[in-house]
């Protein structure tokens, strides 16, 4: 039985367009945690954007979890294990991160996610990973450091270490991991699959809502922050999720983690657009690389036996 990851052909552009979707979502949410500032508290922001996802899955995918149930129960543990880490712990360090360290660095450390997926996958699958697939992801990253470096990698030079980039590195490492075992996923449908996931989400996000409120931190969301609240649920946990289990299922989580990098692209655009920050031609240049190495690591897929 070939593995994930040597999945042909003429599904392979339906992952590309989910997966660019999925990195859209991961890149607005980037906007929407500047947004949050100042009007609701990182663990609030992760507790309740579960609360509102769960209701959407309740409304719209209460068959899809009846159906797929049977299969559910038994794997529970891996749902739930997925949902905490892949959601949960993930979002909770990077939104804590951001208050921490420079975007400049979070930029930079985001695109380290393909790096940990590749060790990742062979570590626990030995899959191979071909010369040019690792050329590949190495530009993506240069790509990305590019940017964030303002198109002078001198200014890399000058970044200080803060504890937020230990918690970013680590946030990135969560993901690979979740990212990986994706590939392990029981056979169901991703509503199904998502919403269990969903709910575990939650019930890992409230001691940690509970111990911001302990220490005094906890903030309610304003009414612009159960705007932003809505939109984080809708797009990078809704939407997003479901399109990247999606995407892994059909081309595997090592050439799925690449697209990662396209968030810090997608996010630049979202800047010009949405917040009016110019762009210069360093974005142009740090795309084409991105781009350039998303398809070296493409075309230097092992091939399937």
């Amino acid at each position: 039985m070939s593995s994930l990851d040597e999945n042909p052909g003429p599904t392979a552009g339906r992952a590309y367009m989910l997966l660019c979707g999925t990195t859209m979502c991961w890149a607005a949410n980037a906007i929407f945690g500047q947004l949050a500032v100042g009007e609701v508290s990182p663990m609030a922001m992760v507790m309740f954007r579960w609360v509102f996802v769960v209701v959407l899955m309740v409304l719209f995918a209460r068959r899809h979890v009846a159906r797929d149930w049977p299969v559910l129960r038994r794997h529970l543990w891996f749902i739930g294990i997925a949902g905490a880490v892949g959601f949960t712990l993930f979002n909770s360090l990077f939104y804590v991160a951001a208050h921490t360290t420079t975007a400049v660095n979070v930029g930079i450390l985001q695109g380290s996610v393909p790096m940990f997926v590749l060790i990742g996958v062979f570590l626990v699958y030995r899959t191979p990973v071909t010369v040019l697939q690792s050329v590949g992801v190495v530009i993506t990253m240069v790509g990305v450091a590019y940017i964030t470096a303002a198109g002078d990698f001198g200014n890399l030079a000058a970044l200080q270490i803060s504890p937020g980039d230990g918690l970013m590195i680590a946030a990135c490492v969560l993901y690979a991991g979740y990212t990986v075992a994706l590939r392990n996923r029981p056979a169901v449908s991703p509503l199904g699959m998502f919403t269990v996931m969903a709910l575990f989400a939650l019930l890992t996000a409230l001691p940690l809502a509970a111990a911001e409120a302990a220490i005094g931190q906890f903030q309610m969301p304003s009414l612009y922050g159960w705007g932003v609240i809505s939109l984080v649920a809708l797009f990078p946990s809704f939407l997003a999720q479901i399109f990247f289990i999606q995407g892994v299922e059909i081309i595997g989580p090592s050439r799925a983690g690449v697209f990662v990098n396209l968030v810090p692209i997608f996010a630049a655009i979202a800047a010009v657009v949405i917040l009016g920050e110019p762009f210069e031609m360093f974005h142009l240049a740090g795309m084409a690389l991105v781009l350039g190495g998303i398809w070296l690591s493409e075309k230097g897929k092992p091939r399937a036996s």
